[in-house]
This record gives structure tokens, sequence and C-alpha cells, in this order.
């Protein structure tokens, strides 16, 4: 039989281990928290990485879209058609004395899209009445139309005089709209939609001007006096969508179907949506008026 010391050693030794058994487990629960609490730090920390990256990369993203790079800026303004850089006189702005009062200006003198052909004569009265015949050659074949006088004097003494001084020839034709508006655009000589001759004129129109199949009419750039060469042809009724803003010149007599088989081919959007070159693109290879 133990004695009573020997029971006291043994439960002495007893209470010994297990308060040695719980510090061991107290000690493991501290390791364990310690590396919880060091995973949680490293995710916290990931993840603020991945916050600051994700602004870091968006701020860069706005920037560039405030600022477009110069390569993309040219891209996207840039012409359809190669731009030639004309030669300017340099003589100052004229303006015809007679009804039309053909206007040149200082910034169309030095703008690297206008062709200088001078002005176009200016008698008063203006001639009123009659019909002038035109012929357009093109890579599609042969356009005819009947000019009217009556419809906008003006602009068709205009027309026929670039005609004549070769302003129309080897031009393409930039622009083609399918969408709200149905028209071929041409009469550019620098194929941009930027150019013309060094002149601008009035806009001659009325209550009465109609925009149906077929219906020749002056581009503007939407301000008074801003007649120039380009003219768009009418390949589908656009008389809901165009205002009574752009002087009626005449109509298509014969190649309507060339300007609707290019309406067809359907434009690259380069513009809007419907709106951009034509595909299938036409070039006025030379322009002949009969008058």
């Amino acid at each position: 039989m133990p004695t009573e010391k020997q029971r006291r050693q043994a439960a002495q030794r007893k209470i010994a281990r297990q308060l040695e058994r719980r510090r061991e487990l107290e000690r493991k629960r501290r390791q364990r928290s310690l590396v919880a609490g060091g995973v949680f730090l490293v995710v916290v920390a990931v993840i603020l990485i991945l916050v600051l990256a994700t602004n870091v990369f968006s701020g860069s993203n706005k920037k560039s879209s405030a600022s477009p790079t110069p390569s993309a800026t040219a891209s996207a303004s840039a012409s359809p058609f190669p731009t030639p850089t004309f030669a300017k006189a340099s003589a100052k702005p004229a303006t015809t004395s007679g009804p039309c009062k053909y206007a040149e200006s200082s910034t169309l003198l030095k703008s690297p899209y206008t062709k200088d052909v001078g002005l176009p004569p200016d008698p008063n009265p203006t001639p009123a009445t009659g019909t002038v015949n035109v012929t357009l050659n093109t890579s599609r074949g042969a356009l005819t139309f009947t000019l009217d006088r009556a419809s906008a004097p003006c602009a068709v003494q205009s027309f026929v005089y670039l005609a004549k001084k070769g302003l129309y020839d080897n031009s393409s034709c930039p622009r083609l709209t399918t969408s709200g508006i149905y028209v071929l655009q041409c009469g550019d000589p620098s194929n941009s939609q930027k150019g013309g001759p060094t002149y601008n004129f009035k806009q001659e129109t009325t209550s009465k001007t109609s925009y149906g199949t077929g219906v020749i009419a002056m581009a503007n750039s939407g301000t008074a006096n801003s007649t120039g060469s380009q003219f768009f042809i009418i390949y589908k009724d656009s008389n809901t969508g165009l205002q009574k803003n752009y002087s009626v010149i005449g109509k298509v007599s014969s190649g309507l179907d060339v300007v609707s088989k290019v309406a067809k081919g359907g434009s690259d959007n380069s513009n809007a949506s419907g709106d951009g070159k034509p595909i299938l693109g036409l070039t006025i290879k030379s322009a002949t008026a009969a008058a």
C-alpha cells in the first residue's frame, strides 16, 4: 500500500501533467490564432493591391479617352479619300458685283481642300429661264442632268461655270446616306466632304422646294451663303428628312440607275450609321455642260 506521502506526490505529478497539457494546448491555440491573423492580413493586403491597381488602370483609361493620342485622333478624323493640297491664289478675296455675289474669303483661299478656279460671271439680271444639259462621264456609266435656271439661277450659273473649269473632273463622290435621307453627295475636288472652289454664295430655296427621287440639289455647311460646288443626287424620296435649305438645280434625266446601284452597295458608315463613303464608289471622270 502506498503511503500518504506517496499518494500526495502522485496527485501533484498528475496536476503538473494536467497543467502542462493545458499550457501546451494554450500555446497551440495562440499559434493557430497568429497563423489565422497572418493569413487575414495577407488577404487584406492582396485585396488592397488589386483595388489600387484597378484604380490606376481605370484612371489611365479615362485619361486616354479624354485626351486621345495623335494617332487615334488622326484615325478618327481621317478623310475617306486622300486629300490633295491645291495651290492658292495670292490675290485678296474678291466678290462679284452682280445679284449672285459670289464671294471669296481668306479662309477658303488658304484652305488645303479648295481649288482656285476664279469667280463665275455674275451678270445683272441673272439668266433665269431655260434649261442646261450637263453630262457626267463616271466610272460606272454616264449621268445626264437637266438643270433648271428658274429653280436656282445663281446655283445653275455656278455649276455650269465649274463644269467648264474642270473642277468636277476626276473627283470621287465621298458620301452616301442610306437612312433618314437617301443621297449620293459629289462635287468635291478634294474628295473629303470639306472642299470646293474658293468662293461661296447664297442658297436659293422657297416653300415649294421639294426633294423627290432624281432631284439634284446643292449642299451647304448649314449657314447662310455657304453654297459651293458640292451637290447631292436624291435616289429615293427624302422630303421627310431634308429641310428646305438646299438649292434644287434640276433632275437626273438619265443614269439614275447608276446612282441606285451605288446606293444598294451601301456605305462604310464612317460618318455614322447609314452615312459614310460609298462602298462601291463613283468617280466623275469629266463633266461637260452644253451651255
